[in-house]
């Protein structure tokens, strides 16, 4: 399979909408795993190799961008606008390692692919580059490997996700109280979005106000990345009322030195490798507040942080 290894903007994306889409296909994305759709076999330069053999390498391939590895590391990446603003230079013979892009935006590979889903939307890039756990470089993605690897995935199981769920539906008219709790480990990237997926899950079944149910579901899914991202590990709690939904997320430390500031729309502590996935923009906590009826949040350094909201079924507040 071809590659693209720059992060460089395309026009197409992937049509699956976090809000909107079936819950088949909402539950296939957190399940299928990025190494299971990437393409192993990349095609790698090294720092020290000039633009001109990369330019020979990318023609040969018919590719437009080759990853830079260096001890089984990526450092970089040289795409074909490279080459070719170095050849306008004069500077074809340099080494890679003089015109390469460093700031790259990466996957790991066992993460959902969920992930993929929301950067391609996101960031509207041809591929990303896909890293495991060593940060060493395993893969690349790209979205003709997520749709197709959906599409026969579906084929395999809509029928029967579809036959257990109209076997396990409520009537349509009762909206059954539910206690649910999820345990958030930090950085455990491979599951996040689990939880406020099936938050999302056990509303819509209950057939209730779709613009309610799109206000718990960015609540839940900010306060469950902000565990995995910032904390050491926590729990998210979900309470389906008769009138209302409760949300609680409560983690077990470092805590916030200034809540005021972190409710601040853009202000982020978020580490440079958060920030090299796609998150860490500052705006987990603020979001959350802004969807919310009800909201509160307590924290303490060294002991944890606790923040609280509340969606009503019939609110006064505008989507």
């Amino acid at each position: 399979m071809a590659q693209d290894g720059e992060n460089s903007p395309d026009k197409s994306d992937i049509p699956i909408n976090a809000d909107d889409s079936p819950s088949v296909v909402l539950e296939l994305i957190h399940r299928l795993k990025i190494k299971d759709v990437m393409t192993q076999a990349v095609i790698t330069g090294s720092p020290d190799q000039s633009l001109r053999h990369l330019q020979v390498v990318m023609r040969e391939n018919q590719i437009t961008g080759i990853p830079i590895v260096e001890d089984n590391r990526l450092v970089g990446m040289v795409s074909i606008n490279d080459v070719i603003g170095a050849l306008d230079g004069g500077l074809i013979d340099c080494p890679a390692r003089d015109r390469m892009s460093r700031n790259l935006v990466v996957l790991r590979d066992d993460m959902p692919i969920s992930f993929a889903v929301s950067d391609f939307n996101k960031y509207r890039y041809g591929r990303y580059p896909v890293l495991n756990k060593n940060h060493e470089l395993v893969g690349i993605i790209s979205a003709i490997d997520v749709v197709r690897s959906l599409l026969v995935e579906m084929n395999r199981e809509i029928l029967k996700l579809e036959k257990s769920q109209r076997k396990d539906r409520p009537s349509p008219n009762v909206v059954a109280f539910s206690e649910m709790e999820f345990a958030v480990a930090h950085y455990d990237f491979e599951v996040a979005g689990h939880a406020s997926t099936e938050i999302k899950k056990a509303l819509k079944i209950r057939n209730l106000d779709a613009a309610m149910v799109r206000r718990v579901a960015i609540a839940s899914y900010e306060l469950e990345i902000n565990l995995v991202a910032h904390s050491n590990g926590g729990s998210l709690r979900c309470s389906i009322l008769p009138d209302r939904v409760s949300l609680t997320a409560e983690d077990s430390g470092p805590g916030i030195a200034d809540v005021n500031q972190a409710l601040q729309e853009g202000w982020s502590t978020a580490s440079d490798y958060v920030r090299s996935l796609g998150f860490g923009a500052g705006m987990g906590l603020a979001n959350t507040k802004r969807v919310s009826d009800e909201f509160s949040i307590r924290s303490v350094l060294g002991e944890g942080t606790t923040v609280k909201c509340v969606v009503l079924f019939n609110s006064p507040k505008a989507e």
